[in-house]
């Protein structure tokens, strides 16, 4: 038997110290020794076995698939805010307006100059006709009719320098009307009506818009964790190229459990240097408004193939220096001492790699009453996973 503890060893001495004590108190006077205490009352649970997949758990962050910040592309007075605070909006509906009237007025001029540049080419070509006709009777001169060639050519060219002109003055006139460029939820108004924005470079954050169907779970895993996956993909176990459907489940800070499902799509080329971390994503459907980005998830990640596992609860588990243990229910209801080598928790309950089978009862609660392997017990057999609650009494095995 392991060696014992000092508090529990000093115990077990007291108590076999105060039974010598009684016993000799009792044959010196002739009487009877009292009648022994009956055996503690104990809750037992059968240990669980069933086929478990070991999971990696992660912590992670929901994140949209798009977010853009909303700027215009031309400077101006901020006219209008279109939008609702907070509110979903689609593709193309108007956020804000510019005062747009000084692009009207460039567009006005613009077509103004593609009218008059088309006036110059539509002479120049009449002048170039009437050379051409001159020249086949030798009364202008060659240079005359090269310079009418020339003429005719430069005003197709300011034609359509013109209507380019006309066009980028149509579009600086339609950025007066900041449109969002995806569906999706649009945030706070950074800019309210009457203030100066800026375009291009220095271009004003009006709001922000973030998409919300599809989303991504985006957690980071150790370099551990990941040169493991790697040794399971070289044995063909496992594939983390980012392109496999790799299984994932998670859960937000109100769920119990990871009730939630997806499939992993990206893994990063490359580990963080100052974290030793590597960035994972998955891609998960948001139909509901469920998931909203930046929310906190629990992540977990399929660590391998399913495999037959005994499992038990941790409140049975003892610590005995840097052993653990568990009181198995053994023959005329007595608690026997089995070392055991944990796993990790899968759904609640605590991996036996070691120490324990099926069909093996366990102690769960009352503990604190066995003094030492082999005493007699009282046991209560309750659900492994509610050692709180008792059911019924259960034989001697």
């Amino acid at each position: 038997m392991p060696a014992l503890s000092l508090p529990r060893a000093a115990m077990r001495v007291s108590i076999l110290a105060l039974s010598l004590a009684l016993a000799a108190c009792a044959g010196a006077d002739g009487s009877e020794a009292p009648a022994q205490p009956p055996p503690p009352a104990v809750s037992v649970a059968a240990v669980v076995t069933k086929d478990v997949t070991p999971w990696d758990a992660f912590t992670g962050r929901i994140e949209a698939v798009d977010r853009v910040e909303i700027r215009p592309r031309v400077a101006g007075y901020l006219e209008r805010v279109l939008f609702a605070e907070g509110a979903e909006v689609r593709k193309g509906d108007v956020l804000f307006e510019i005062d747009a009237r000084e692009y009207r007025a460039a567009h006005e001029r613009a077509l103004a100059d593609v009218e008059r540049a088309k006036a110059r080419l539509a002479l120049a070509r009449s002048q170039y006709e009437r050379a051409q006709r001159l020249m086949t009777s030798n009364a202008i001169a060659r240079t005359d009719l090269e310079t009418r060639e020339a003429e005719a050519a430069q005003a197709q060219a300011d034609v359509r320098a013109a209507q380019a002109a006309a066009e980028q003055a149509r579009l600086d006139l339609g950025f007066t009307r900041v449109t969002a460029p995806i569906d999706g939820r649009v945030g706070k108004a950074l800019v309210t009506p009457g203030n100066l924005v800026g375009g291009g470079a220095t271009a004003t954050v009006l709001a922000t818009l973030v998409s919300l169907d599809p989303v991504y779970v985006t957690f980071e895993g150790d370099e551990q964790t990941f040169l493991r996956y790697q040794q399971q993909a070289r044995a063909g176990e496992r594939a983390i190229d980012g392109q496999a459907r790799t299984p994932i489940r998670f859960g937000l800070a109100d769920d119990g459990g990871y009730p939630h499902v997806a499939e992993l799509s990206f893994l990063d080329n490359e580990i963080d240097r100052s974290a030793g971390t590597i960035r994972a994503r998955a891609r998960v459907a948001n139909p509901e408004r469920r998931f909203t980005p930046g929310l906190y998830a629990r992540v977990q990640l399929a660590g391998g193939d399913a495999f037959r596992a005994v499992l038990v609860n941790d409140r049975a588990v003892l610590t005995d220096q840097d052993r653990r243990y568990v009181f198995v229910l053994g023959a005329d209801n007595t608690a026997q001492r089995r070392d055991v080598r944990l796993g990790a928790v899968i759904d609640g309950l605590r991996v036996v790699n070691e120490g324990l089978a099926e069909g093996d009862v366990i102690l769960v609660n009352g503990l604190q009453k066995v003094f030492m392997p082999g005493m007699p017990v009282a046991p209560t057999t309750v659900p492994m996973d509610e050692p709180g609650q008792g059911i019924a009494q259960v034989g001697a095995r």
